[in-house]
């Protein structure tokens, strides 16, 4: 099988607008989520989230072309454009070589709720002809591939918060088993608007802290009541390792292992069982190595947190064998199908810098969370193999681990 890694990485989110300074600011444990300022929230329960604010669709394509794409679209692309960039590919590599692998959650929810109003209000033939090219979750794929100019692969991945995660194995596969010699991997998600907020809070699995934005999304803490929307992007280039050494490539990291799985047991409420037997794949593909740092899915869900705790207490053999764990989600929020990519550039990024993001707004700890979850300030610490977890609605998980080459 062929060695796979990581040459090139992109990233948007909450707080910045790439990945450098995206992750400066998660080091310095700064908080991008606020009161929702996009449309009106005064009738909603959760009235907050990790809303990109200055973000210019023009900055990606032209400003005549934004409508037909919707802005779950128009943020993979600013983090593809980024990642493509950082990869320093020469100008005359195989194109027909190169795939995508994308992902997202729910897709175009803004534009399925603006054209189902049209629908209802104007009639049918008012709704935009671009209105499903825009909202389709393999659109983003199919975008930038498209701007990207690359004709490859091309796959999608629909699972819920793993589908970052999953498209970083699907495209590790398709180098692996030779259908492709590069792959970009790219998890965009944008779906803050009312049938957003409102599904969500229906569920009662948003937090109401809207009195104080800052501190609503507490991972691991014993006042957790819920996550917090995020929105954002995360882009990864994977090629294998002999094609990066010969080009000279910066390497970020070696993909040693992923590990998938499914819960069979309900539809939303996560079990203990699924995660850990994702992880435990993940750990036995990698060679069962010391790994160094846990970016958590840490969602600040009071079953999320306190099984994803028991389930890494159990693979590690006890709590005093864990490694250090953290959660970013307290900082940009809940990017749902973006999370997995967004996160295993934060994993990568942290192994590159010898520093360990932290868990902010941990104050109470939790009895069933009791693990070292680096609270509330980053650690400077040598990483040379990180974890980070992903699980989805459906009883969906994924695993991957990132070793220093």
């Amino acid at each position: 099988m062929k060695r796979i890694v990581v040459t090139g990485l992109g990233m948007i989110n909450s707080l910045g607008l790439d990945k450098e300074s995206a992750f400066s600011a998660i080091i310095e444990g700064r908080c991008g989520i606020k009161v929702i300022e996009s449309f009106d929230i005064e009738k909603f329960s959760a009235q907050i989230a990790g809303e990109i604010m200055d973000f210019d669709p023009a900055s990606v394509m032209d400003a005549k072309e934004t409508k037909k794409a919707d802005r779950f679209i128009q943020l993979g692309l600013k983090a593809a454009a980024e990642a493509m960039e950082d990869a320093n590919l020469p100008e005359d590599f195989d194109r027909e070589r190169f795939g995508v692998a994308s992902a997202s959650g729910i897709g175009g929810l803004p534009n399925i709720e603006k054209n189902s109003v049209v629908c209802a209000t104007r009639g049918p033939r008012r709704i935009s002809p671009f209105f499903i090219p825009s909202s389709l979750v393999n659109m983003l794929g199919g975008f930038v591939s498209i701007y990207q100019d690359l004709k490859g692969p091309n796959l999608s991945s629909v699972t819920a918060c793993a589908a970052g995660t999953h498209a970083i194995g699907e495209a590790a596969k398709s180098i692996m088993v030779g259908t492709a010699d590069k792959m970009l991997v790219i998890g965009a998600e944008s779906a803050i608007c009312g049938a957003g907020m409102g599904g969500f809070a229906a569920m009662k699995a948003l937090s109401t802290r809207n009195d104080d934005p800052q501190t609503a999304s507490r991972p691991f803490d014993t006042d957790r009541d819920g996550f917090v929307m995020g929105e954002g992007a995360g882009a990864l280039v994977l090629e294998s390792y002999d094609d990066a050494v010969a080009r000279g490539a910066t390497i970020y990291g070696e993909l040693i292992g992923f590990g998938e799985s499914g819960d069979a047991s309900h539809i939303t409420t996560p079990t203990m069982d699924g995660p850990l037997r994702a992880m435990k794949g993940a750990y036995k593909m990698a060679g069962e190595p010391k790994v160094d740092y846990i970016n958590a899915h840490g969602t600040s869900t009071p079953v999320n947190d306190k099984n994803e705790t028991a389930a890494l207490k159990e693979l590690f053999g006890g709590k005093e064998n864990c490694p250090p764990v953290s959660s970013i989600k307290g900082q940009i929020g809940h990017c749902l199908g973006a999370a997995g990519a967004i996160e295993a550039v934060v994993s990568l990024m942290a192994m590159r810098d010898s520093v360990l993001p932290p868990t902010i707004n941990y104050t109470t700890p939790d009895e069933n969370c009791d693990l070292d979850y680096i609270p509330n300030k980053a650690r400077k610490a040598e990483i040379n193999v990180v974890m980070s977890n992903s699980f989805g609605f459906g009883g969906t998980n994924g695993v991957v681990i990132f070793k220093k080459v």
